[in-house]
């Protein structure tokens, strides 16, 4: 799984940063034809490491319960493709920068939100990475164009292993993974930006057994169709072995309008990389509270224990003291969360209307004891704090609903016996208007 890190200015160069903008505008400008080649070349050929990068990461490997290497390295990841001009990736395939941590996440049984279950997938490492460019394959012209606008992005990949069973349990991770890492502020995490791009490894296997021959699946654009992706992968590959036949180590992509995966290309051999070390990048070292040197500060060096002490509550602590702070039931805190900007406005607002007035509130119209319109106008009087509960506010101001059979029969006879002609109205279907006038409350 990969994301791009929230950012102004790439991972190892120093180019702005914008989604969207004309293509290879950002590291082009107004480069004329024979030198925007060279400027490219220059750019990626200089490496120079992005503190914000190193920051997002060691704060994204802390939430993620991994443990921070303070000494990392980077390599070149040598392939030709349109999209990557150097001809070679900026990664970290020997020693990345966070190892060893693992993700809780919470699903629903049987789709209700009211029977939920936490399971942890292990996070086997984090790596930082440079992104590549974006090609855009045009059928009908035959043409391939490139896109160098996001190429030298800082991103950041996660490797989970092989804990979750279906796709509904790589969904529900992938989602409190874009929580926690929107909460960190580490990345964005927007699907549909290419922030987040999630490739799902699949392989089928009795229990007991070593694994399967997997697939990797690619070009999933949302959490729905990962879900659907690997789920399609699952029954594919089982109809396939019962069948007879063999799984193939492939790649495939996800079809989103037909619902199913279709092979891209095979890795039945195997391509080397010819990973080597990153000639321009030195290690990368970290210190704690420990190991930092006397004269120095979080300023100068990256202090891991600086970071830790800053982290804000994740989700799952936010979501905690919804339940036991408000009372919120644990399936609307994961709502609740979801929504954008609502907790932050949750938390800033003092309302005078407690929790517990509130739900005497609803119980009163949920048992149909007053309308809605009344009860907006018991909850202004609680609004003034006058010490006052709901039940009190609708007797003393007799803003309940008539319920009593007697009682209504008795107004509608007066309505009647003072007024003949609204017998004939009643034939029109007006009579209950009348009714209701004849007194100032409500029916039930």
């Amino acid at each position: 799984m990969f994301w791009s890190m929230q950012m102004k200015s790439c991972a190892f160069f120093y180019i702005m940063c914008s989604f969207n903008g004309p293509a290879g505008n950002r590291l082009l400008g107004s480069c004329t034809v024979q030198n925007k080649m060279d400027k490219v070349l220059f750019l990626f050929q200089n490496a120079v490491l992005n503190r914000r990068c190193v920051e997002a990461a060691v704060m994204t490997g802390l939430a993620l319960n991994c443990s921070i290497n303070k000494k990392s390295l980077f390599d070149r990841k040598h392939y030709f493709y349109a999209d990557l001009p150097a001809g070679y990736q900026i990664t970290q395939q020997r020693v990345p920068i966070a190892v060893n941590g693992s993700l809780s996440y919470s699903l629903c049984i049987d789709n209700k939100m009211s029977q939920m279950v936490t399971k942890t997938v292990r996070i086997k490492q984090i790596q930082l990475e440079q992104d590549s460019g974006k090609s855009l394959h045009d059928d009908t012209r035959s043409q391939t164009l490139v896109d160098l606008n996001r190429a030298g992005v800082g991103l950041m990949e996660v490797v989970m292993e092989p804990d979750m069973c279906c796709g509904e349990e790589a969904a529900a991770a992938v989602r409190e993974l874009q929580l926690i890492l929107q909460t960190l502020g580490s990345s964005q995490a927007v699907m549909a930006e290419g922030q987040l791009r999630v490739d799902a490894n699949v392989s089928v296997h009795h229990p007991g057994e070593p694994y399967g021959v997997r697939t990797e699946v690619k070009n999933i654009n949302s959490i729905r169709f990962l879900a659907k992706a690997i789920d399609y992968e699952i029954q594919r590959q089982i109809e396939e072995l019962e069948n007879g036949g063999t799984i193939l180590n492939e790649t495939r992509a996800f079809d989103s309008k037909l619902g199913c995966t279709v092979p891209m290309r095979d890795k039945e051999g195997k391509q080397d990389y010819r990973f080597m070390p990153e000639p321009n990048l030195p290690p990368l070292i970290l210190y704690d509270a420990k190991s930092l040197p006397a004269n120095m500060n979080h300023q100068q060096v990256i202090n891991i224990d600086w970071i830790h002490e800053r982290l804000p509550d994740l989700p799952s602590v936010k979501r905690k003291k919804l339940v036991e702070q408000y009372g919120i039931l644990p399936e609307h805190s994961f709502t609740l969360l979801k929504s954008s900007g609502m907790l932050d406005l949750d938390s800033s607002f003092k309302s005078p209307v407690s929790a517990f007035l509130l739900a005497d509130l609803l119980n009163l119209i949920e048992k149909k004891e007053i309308s809605s319109t009344a009860a907006k106008q018991v909850f202004m009087e609680l609004w003034k704090e006058e010490g006052k509960t709901p039940l009190e506010i609708v007797k003393e101001q007799k803003l309940g609903l008539l319920q009593d059979q007697k009682e209504l029969e008795q107004i509608c006879q007066a309505v009647i016996d003072g007024q003949e002609n609204e017998v004939i109205m009643m034939m029109l279907g007006t009579f209950c208007t009348v009714a209701v006038c004849g007194t100032d409350r409500g029916i039930k």
